[in-house]
């Protein structure tokens, strides 16, 4: 591949701010021998990549801006593969400033959002798929994140579509072909060899698909939500989850008519906790709303945890909800809170009676929190294979559904005998999607899109 040597581009590539050491991004056509007019040391244009030089930034009357480091990366071996100057100066604003007016007065343009990594896109760096990724690793404020993100950035799944989308377009190929000759009954074709390829692939596209719920959850924190009737013990729960006064806690019973929403990271996978108000007859318009809304989240939570009084409520009124909770299709934990006020007796019968699906605590104590933590987490590694490609984006996920739905319909024709033309036209439809997916076919509106998302010095 050819390597764009665009117009230079700079840009902080550290964050915005006061600190002890500041990143200056330079990249693009002569961005090497535009640097080294503004500075002084080693002449830039003369040493090799990959190599790191002390001197000083100056201005036009000779004035010192700032004594930086000079890393410099020759093309191809750069993120952009053009070549590229980082500049390491001192953290302050002034500083920065005055390092890219001086930048811009040689020739200079300011980066846009993502326009690095782009251009390292539109060089072959990598795929649309490990692009989109190095946002994610930038965004990544959990291990299972930061996994998820870096997985993506290796290759992920992207090298292996691309490998049977060019089977799949050698096939199309072919049934183009048969086109040509539509009056002479050819087949270059052989149906059953383009079965085999399109269930080979449906075979790596549909765990994906099935992976986003979860990677989904995984990307944007678990939405947890803490359910049960007033005075349960929902807010006594979150604080000490949490291990902080988050909630109010209070004897008077519908205390919690709002949603209450915080953090928890167990075991590197961040949980989003929602506190929700108390399951019952509202008495009041304020509370039946918190009331509504609690159901409401309930209907959107990835986890729901239903604690309840083990000591004032009936196994029955328990083995009621636990029906309502299955008919959600949503993974589901039972918590018997206060379970210092029941005997050995009893607690063997809430145990025998629910099994698995029941952990017995003390909220105000954190006794046995680390057990229903550790169920937490059950319900995300359970699935999410260890060590898999988990599918985190939106995109991502709509271009596999999209895929798997055209070849469904090759899948279809073939067994109905349908004529050439379509099932050409369902696999065009098929590699429209995975060329999207993987950047293989793009749009300036489908890049400006996902690039604005970028920080600028990215």
């Amino acid at each position: 591949m050819t390597i764009l040597q665009q117009e230079p581009i700079a840009a902080l590539a550290t964050a915005p701010g006061i600190g002890a050491i500041a990143v200056i991004r330079v990249s693009g056509i002569d961005a090497i021998g535009l640097t080294s007019r503004i500075f002084r040391g080693k002449d830039l244009t003369l040493q090799p990549s990959h190599t790191v030089h002390f001197g000083t930034i100056r201005d036009s009357e000779n004035t010192i801006i700032d004594e930086v480091l000079i890393s410099i990366f020759r093309s191809p071996s750069s993120f952009t593969k053009e070549d590229v100057v980082e500049i390491s100066c001192h953290g302050s604003d002034y500083v920065i400033r005055q390092i890219l007016r001086l930048l811009l007065k040689e020739g200079v343009r300011m980066a846009q959002p993502g326009e690095f990594t782009q251009r390292a896109f539109l060089n072959g760096q990598f795929d649309l798929v490990q692009a989109e990724a190095v946002a994610d690793l930038i965004a990544a404020d959990s291990e299972a994140t930061h996994r998820a993100a870096l997985t993506q950035l290796r290759g992920g799944f992207s090298r292996q579509l691309k490998a049977l989308r060019q089977q799949l377009v050698e096939f199309a190929a072919l049934i183009e072909l048969e086109l040509d000759f539509g009056e002479e009954d050819v087949e270059f074709a052989k149906r059953d060899d383009l079965r085999k390829l399109v269930v080979s692939i449906q075979r790596v596209l549909r765990p994906l698909i099935d992976s986003f719920s979860v990677g989904n959850a995984i990307k944007n924190g678990v939405a947890t939500v803490i359910a049960g009737k007033p005075n349960a013990g929902k807010s006594t729960l979150l604080n000490a989850l949490l291990n902080e006064e988050k909630a109010i806690v209070s004897d008077i019973p519908g205390t919690t008519r709002d949603v209450i929403e915080d953090d928890l990271f167990l075991d590197g996978i961040r949980f989003r906790l929602i506190d929700t108000a108390g399951l019952r007859e509202a008495t009041d318009t304020i509370e039946a709303i918190g009331v509504e809304r609690t159901r409401q989240q309930m209907d959107k939570a990835a986890i729901i945890v239903y604690l309840f009084d083990a000591a004032e409520t009936a196994l029955t009124e328990i083995a009621e909800m636990e029906a309502d909770l299955k008919n959600r299709t949503i993974p589901y934990l039972l918590v018997g809170n206060k379970m210092d006020k029941l005997t050995e007796a009893e607690m063997t019968e809430w145990r025998l009676r629910f099994g698995k699906e029941l952990v017995l605590i003390q909220a105000n104590t954190g006794k046995n929190l680390d057990k229903m933590a550790q169920r937490l987490i059950g319900f995300v590694k359970t699935n999410a294979i260890p060590g898999s490609t988990v599918v985190t984006n939106l995109r991502h996920f709509e271009h596999l559904t999209q895929t798997d739905a055209a070849l469904l319909r090759v899948l279809d024709g073939l067994d109905e005998g349908t004529t050439q033309d379509w099932i050409a036209l369902e696999l065009r439809d098929a590699l429209h999607h995975l060329g999207e997916l993987t950047g293989e076919i793009t749009t300036d509106d489908l890049l400006a899109t996902i690039f604005s998302k970028f920080c600028i010095g990215k």
